[in-house]
């Protein structure tokens, strides 16, 4: 069987989750990209590092654009026909969705993964649904920002309020504006970055932010596992740290559930953002895809779980087992290190996998040493990560907070 897989940039998730589970699934893959290049390195890296990689054919392509994957699949011939189109990135479900339908595979319902990339258009989803009204405004292309202070005023939207891309991910250019002045400020410095971009104002919903992982197949949708969310101090949204909580349900889970329904979010992996206000659960951000910066695998490692196979076996078109039999005892945290300034990486600790007092902690880096990055307020300002896991809280607790006072990394501005 072969699946063809689209990707913007190499990530974890592609590299070291979905080849692999690939390989182990005896498929055959053909990867779609407009970065062959780099996922030929990236391929090459993880081999020489020992990853148990399937043979892989990379093609370059301009998967933004539905049309052009059609095409370049259709062009492979009958022999290179797909038996699943996937992919695990935010950018590319919508195309990935429609890719499938044409070839008349499993897949995510277009219109969903629509509107779970289109901030703007999910809070209208939501809305209409019943399912919970975020007072927002949206900036489209061309609308200067200076007429949004009185439209806001004009929507009973208070400040301080969110201003983010209407299509952005990993919490780049979310922040938090706390007047009119700082609201048009801030919409100029992101349209200094992105030109024209559509921009969403939102209510900011204050309270402990929280995840809900799910897996479904259309028929059966799985509560995975839930997360509480650390986040970088105010006005920018970093994930800093996450802590497994205890499996699911959760006091909000059938709320989260209940709302992702009427988005008619089903199918496949899904990581959603909400923030608990008492006995309600306000959803942040819908994506449509697993939850990723490793937090994916040491998922699949602490639950016991073929995480990545059983996400590829629904694009196939297998159902899932009624019971997954996740382990429910597994505790586990993830901790990020992150930059406080731009400069070179001057000091940083190598890879490591350790065991002691029950917990594994595993570290990788994320920026090499030497390397000169400017201060980005998103996850790329990540230097390293942290994967601790085992059954006792505590314990991890201590284990990470004793390797993170014994090393060091040191950027030279």
């Amino acid at each position: 069987m072969r699946l063809h897989l689209l990707a913007l940039n190499p990530t974890d998730s592609v590299t070291l989750g979905f080849l692999p589970a690939a390989a182990r699934l005896g498929l055959e893959v053909t990867l779609l990209t407009d970065q062959p290049a780099a996922h030929r390195r990236a391929y090459e890296q993880s081999v020489a590092d020992g990853g148990k990689l399937p043979e892989l054919s990379v093609l370059g392509c301009d998967v933004t654009d539905f049309r052009e994957v059609v095409a370049r699949i259709s062009a492979l011939g009958r022999a290179a026909r797909p038996d699943a189109v996937f992919t695990n990135s935010d950018h590319l479900q919508p195309q990935a969705a429609l890719a499938a339908a044409y070839f008349g595979l499993p897949g995510k319902d277009w219109r969903s993964a629509l509107d779970a990339k289109n901030k703007a258009q999910l809070r209208r989803r939501l809305a209409e649904a019943g399912a919970d009204t975020v007072r927002s405004a949206e900036l489209a292309r061309g609308e200067e920002p200076e007429s949004l202070p009185g439209r806001l005023a004009d929507l009973g939207l208070p400040f301080p309020c969110v201003v983010k891309p209407r299509e952005g991910v990993a919490s780049e250019d979310v922040v938090l504006a706390e007047d009119a002045a700082s609201l048009v400020r801030h919409c100029h410095d992101i349209r200094t970055r992105r030109p024209g971009a559509p921009l969403l104002v939102e209510e900011y919903l204050d309270g402990e932010l929280r995840t809900l992982e799910t897996l479904g197949d259309g028929s059966t949708l799985h509560a995975l596992a839930s997360f509480r969310t650390r986040l970088s101090p105010l006005p920018h949204f970093i994930e800093e740290r996450l802590d497994l909580l205890p499996a699911p349900p959760q006091p909000h889970t059938e709320q989260v559930l209940a709302q992702l329904r009427a988005l008619g979010v089903g199918f496949g992996a899904c990581h959603t953002e909400y923030v608990v206000q008492g006995s309600r659960a306000r959803i942040i951000e819908v994506n449509y895809r697993a939850i990723g910066d490793q937090c994916d695998i040491a998922l699949a490692d602490v639950l016991g779980l073929p995480l990545f196979e059983h996400i590829l076996r629904t694009h196939l078109g297998e159902p899932l087992p009624a019971d997954l039999r996740a382990r429910p005892d597994g505790r586990l945290r993830m901790e990020y290190v992150c930059a406080d300034r731009g400069g070179t990486l001057e000091k940083a600790p190598p890879a490591s996998d350790t065991e002691r007092d029950g917990v594994r902690l595993v570290y990788r880096p994320l920026r090499a040493t030497g390397e000169a990055h400017p201060l980005y307020r998103t996850n790329r300002d990540y230097l390293g990560v942290i994967r601790a896991t085992g059954t006792d809280q505590g314990r991890i607790d201590r284990e990470v907070d004793a390797f993170l006072a014994a090393q060091r990394w040191e950027i030279m501005s």
